[in-house]
């Protein structure tokens, strides 16, 4: 059975795609960029405050659905540049303890402004 999330506490979809779609115990969650959902806007631009955004976007459309943080198995994460990983890295870490998912990370042109974009696959029995 396919089941789709939606979040307030989220941005909404600028396209044709949901924010998750429940699938069993699997959550698929549509890659988060860090727009700030009340305002719409992207937040401040630099890649410790939109990895922060980005990932408290994924923090409430999880939670809308039931699910935490610590039921992610999987992520991919796009950056505009491998020059901001160590930061990246050091930002994303402090929302995962010592089980952390499963992850790529890919260096592509993102949308106008923003630095990170991340696509997450969550599991619960």
């Amino acid at each position: 059975m396919k089941k789709t999330i939606v979040s307030p506490d989220a941005p909404k979809p600028v396209g044709p795609y949901n924010q998750a779609i429940q699938a069993g115990g699997f959550l698929f969650v549509s890659g988060q960029l860090a727009i700030e959902p009340k305002t719409n806007q992207l937040a401040p631009a630099d890649i410790t405050g939109q990895t922060h955004q980005v990932m408290e976007n994924i923090k409430a459309i999880l939670h809308a659905a039931g699910y935490r943080l610590s039921d992610i198995v999987q992520t991919t994460v796009y950056l505009s540049s491998m020059d901001l990983f160590a930061d990246f890295n050091c930002e994303y870490a402090k929302y995962f303890t010592n089980n952390y998912p499963a992850r790529a990370t890919v260096a592509c042109q993102l949308k106008a402004g923003a630095l990170v974009e991340i696509v997450t696959v969550a599991y619960k029995e």
